[in-house]
């Protein structure tokens, strides 16, 4: 029998053991309350911003090849859908930008985030101008292979899917116009965030907000959740599934190999 105290002990040592060691996650929780307003102009800012480019987006994806199979008819439901529709494209683009925004933030202001145990394990390898160049200019990189991954692959092939399961059972294919962006346009935004997951990991780890050990250790976790979500998001088949969650998986592992090589070639002896 462990004792009240023992249990609360072990409990603690497990929530340490965690993916982000409690020091270090209050510490991250009041550095984000400290950046809300930031946060939340760049927020308005890019809903500002969005609005008017969400016009030439909704343009772009009613010309754009794949995107209405064979035999599907778009209708307007409501008087307001398509306002509706371009406000939500302007607040996904606004939360990108607030995401960059984190990102780079912690690519300059890292070492603020982590415990004062921990502050001496940093070394500066790199100035910070440097730094947030590579974070900015891989955040763009990154966002643009997933939006090509979504055009090319993710997007023809789940709307492909979903017009043949209905036509098979004998439906017509009759989708509104919000319903139709609206899933075109979460997958773009989702498979975009989700190849960001190798940026946001590294810098994680070069922060020493998270180790390396405990992302092993917590590897199937990640994985479950990153399936998970791709069970959501996609039709129910395996293939989807992975079509979807699998990249957040492959991108996580590639995460992990970079930093291994990158820690290798400045713990090697010059």
């Amino acid at each position: 029998m462990y004792s009240v105290s023992e249990r609360l002990r072990s409990y603690m040592d497990d929530r340490q053991r965690g993916i982000i060691p409690m020091a270090e996650f209050v510490n991250l929780v009041r550095y984000l309350r400290g950046r809300i307003t930031l946060l939340i102009g760049v927020f308005i800012f890019g809903l500002v911003l969005g609005y008017p480019l969400s016009g030439d987006i909704i343009s772009w994806l009613l010309q754009a090849n794949g995107y209405l199979p064979d035999e599907v008819l778009i209708i307007i439901i409501q008087p307001m859908e398509v306002i509706l529709l371009r406000l939500r494209i302007a607040t996904q683009i606004g939360i990108a930008m607030a995401f960059t925004m984190i990102m780079i933030d912690m690519s300059w202001n890292g070492s603020k985030i982590i415990s004062k145990s921990n502050k001496n394990k940093i070394k500066q390898n790199s100035s910070k101008l440097t730094s947030l160049f590579l974070v900015f200019l891989s955040s763009i990189g990154l966002g643009i292979i997933g939006a090509i991954y979504a055009h090319n692959i993710l997007i023809p092939m789940l709307l492909d899917f979903l017009a043949n399961d209905a036509s098979s059972v004998g439906l017509t294919n009759t989708w509104q116009l919000q319903s139709w962006l609206g899933f075109v346009i979460g997958l773009f935004f989702g498979s975009i965030m989700s190849f960001q997951t190798p940026l946001v990991t590294l810098l994680l780890l070069r922060t020493k907000i998270i180790s390396r050990s405990s992302l092993i250790e917590n590897r199937g976790i990640i994985w479950f959740f990153a399936l998970l979500l791709g069970a959501v998001l996609s039709p129910p088949d395996p293939i989807s599934m992975f079509l979807v969650g699998g990249p957040i998986v492959l991108l996580l592992e590639v995460a992990l190999l970079i930093d291994k090589l990158f820690t290798k070639s400045h713990s090697s002896p010059k």
